[in-house]
């Protein structure tokens, strides 16, 4: 009875698996026939794009640096690729799961054009363990596991829509980002900026001697261009594309002891003496004759 039950059970489980691959392969065969039908105008495609690259929520997020070599490396974040492959139509693409081992997932990322039957497709390993100040800590609950391999997916997966739809349609994407963002001025420039440095300390713990020490000069002078170069350090950021010791030196000092600081703390004994000399003679200055300060 055992044997027949274990037999009954095999056959079961080849018929859920073979009615699954026939219902996967009638579902790819419709989407096909269905891009045929209604094949994408480049033209509206290209337009739906840069329309969408115009709204300031997305330009702000479109676009990740980070330095390599001496120079800065600059490209379309995951949220701008993820707008081009909706908007470019006829394309299937997403991060599946193929298996979970103890410790570990493997995962496919992937974009196909139904039109053109061009795939790209990434399968990779994602290890159950986060390292954060310098130690390994195993994961076990199943949704850190599954932000995890959502995390790690989505850097394939942009390389993957990015490898399907063409170059020059991407660059023209991001330099209406950029155009978005240079004329996107929600208020004055010295808030914003004052409000960046307060989300990269809170965040990143990036103080903003170590902003000052990277840009080379004070943050009163920051323009508009230094504004962007600072939201797109906080997407690499944010995306996992780089860390802050890529961009920032940790060693650098909120203050100094210099000179003129003990300076200042000799002027600020001899008003103390000349405060009690004054009580000591005990007068009175009517008001409005006080001595005032560069006269």
């Amino acid at each position: 009875m055992n044997q027949l039950s274990e037999q009954y059970n095999q056959q079961q489980s080849g018929v859920l698996a073979q009615a699954s691959s026939s219902r996967e392969i009638e579902e790819v065969k419709g989407q096909i026939f269905m891009a045929r039908q209604f094949p994408r105008n480049v033209f509206q495609s290209e337009q739906r794009i840069l329309d969408a690259c115009k709204r300031p929520s997305l330009a702000q997020t479109a676009i990740y640096s980070y330095p390599r070599g001496g120079t800065k490396v600059e490209g379309p974040s995951i949220r701008l690729a993820e707008v081009l492959a909706q908007n470019w139509g006829n394309l299937a693409f997403g991060v599946k799961e193929l298996e979970q081992r103890p410790g570990e997932s493997v995962a496919m990322a992937y974009a196909w054009d139904l039109e053109t039957n061009v795939r790209q497709e990434k399968v990779f390993t994602v290890p159950h363990s986060r390292k954060a100040k310098g130690k390994i800590t195993k994961l076990d609950d199943p949704r850190d596991i599954y932000e995890l391999v959502a995390n790690q997916g989505a850097r394939r997966l942009r390389s993957c829509i990015l490898g399907i739809i063409p170059g020059d349609i991407v660059e023209a994407a991001v330099e209406e980002c950029n155009s978005t963002l240079k004329g996107n001025n929600n208020g004055p420039l010295k808030d914003r900026i004052a409000n960046a440095l307060t989300i990269f300390k809170n965040q990143h713990k990036v103080t903003q001697e170590m902003i000052e020490e990277r840009f080379g000069y004070n943050a009163d002078a920051f323009t508009e261009v230094d504004y962007l170069e600072l939201i797109k350090i906080f997407n690499s950021l944010k995306d996992g594309m780089s860390k802050v010791d890529d961009w920032f030196n940790k060693k650098v000092k909120k203050e100094s002891n210099s000179d003129l600081s003990k300076a200042f703390k000799e002027e600020k004994k001899d008003e103390v003496k000349a405060d009690e000399s004054d009580k000591a003679e005990d007068k009175e200055i009517p008001i409005g004759q006080e001595e005032l300060p560069f006269d």
